[in-house]
């Protein structure tokens, strides 16, 4: 745990990418708290991992003000999304797409 000293304002530490444990104890120790809207057991979040965070890192902010972590992407924003084959498929490579169409190699024009 690091003791920040008691000024006014701190900075907001980056809590992206961190596990909830990791978070709440970084936050802890650089003077902020922590909350969570999707997540009403926080306290008891340990490996779930903070995909967004705000205030933004690096902001200066009041001792003990409030920093909001979201640990789902949710519905509009992303994710990994469905994992199933979709049509059309991509052409096949190598040999195969490199030969002619069937028929006669030698066509006469008129």
């Amino acid at each position: 745990m690091r003791i920040t000293p008691k000024t006014p304002e701190v900075r907001v530490p980056r809590l992206v990418g961190l596990m909830a444990v990791d978070a709440r104890e970084t936050a802890e120790a650089r003077g902020v708290l922590l909350a969570a809207p999707d997540r009403p057991d926080f306290h008891r979040t340990v490996v779930d991992y903070v995909v967004r965070q705000f205030p933004q890192p690096g902001a200066e902010v009041p001792r003990g003000a409030v920093v909001t972590v979201w640990f789902d992407l949710g519905d509009a924003e992303g994710g990994a999304g469905v994992r199933e084959p979709r049509p059309p498929r991509p052409p096949s490579g190598g040999q195969r797409r490199e030969l002619d169409l069937p028929g006669d190699p030698f066509v006469v024009l008129r």
